[in-house]
């Protein structure tokens, strides 16, 4: 009987695990999809940054002080007011070309996430001249009101870009 009791307990634990599983995976899917979209609109918005329109960019992103932004340019910008007045410099200098997402890896968490990975694509100098760029990427996100937003972005640093732009906030 003890045999039979263990048997059977071992047998409903592992049914209710493989239903638990079910139960969290298509939630998990749901926000990975979200988190995919955020970080596509954060690439959308970089896009349309380097033609002069900031509007994309303010409204992927949080605006709160606890945010940050380590850029091509080097430093790091802290709070939305510097991160935001960084963004103004850059689409007033409209760089134009365009970066892609490129390996995208995706940590979904309930209320926080993050995306990984290379940026690859082609900006334009102060000169006209194309500065081919390529960097490793994090973008980290969090759930505001129901949205996801961006609240830290982190690439390598482009020496070419900040020659070729003059622009750097070391």
């Amino acid at each position: 009987m003890t045999r039979f009791a263990l048997f059977l307990l071992t047998a409903v634990m592992i049914t209710a695990c493989n239903n638990m599983d079910t139960t969290i995976l298509p939630e998990k899917a749901k926000v990975e999809k979200e988190l995919v979209a955020a970080n596509n609109q954060f690439y959308a918005a970089l896009n349309a940054l380097f033609t002069g329109d900031l509007e994309p960019m303010n409204a992927i992103w949080s605006h709160g002080d606890d945010i940050s932004d380590m850029g091509p340019f080097g430093g790091r910008l802290e709070g939305w007011k510097s991160v935001s007045e960084e963004f103004q410099k850059e689409a007033g200098m409209k760089l134009g070309g365009r970066v892609e997402c490129k390996d995208l890896l995706v940590f979904a968490g309930t209320d926080v996430g993050y995306t990984v990975c290379t940026e690859e694509g082609e900006n334009m100098t102060a000169d006209g001249k194309t500065v081919k760029v390529k960097f490793r990427a994090t973008n980290i996100f969090r759930i505001e009101k129901g949205h996801w937003k961006m609240i830290h972005h982190h690439t390598d640093l482009s020496v070419p870009l900040m020659e070729n732009t003059g622009n750097s906030v070391e």
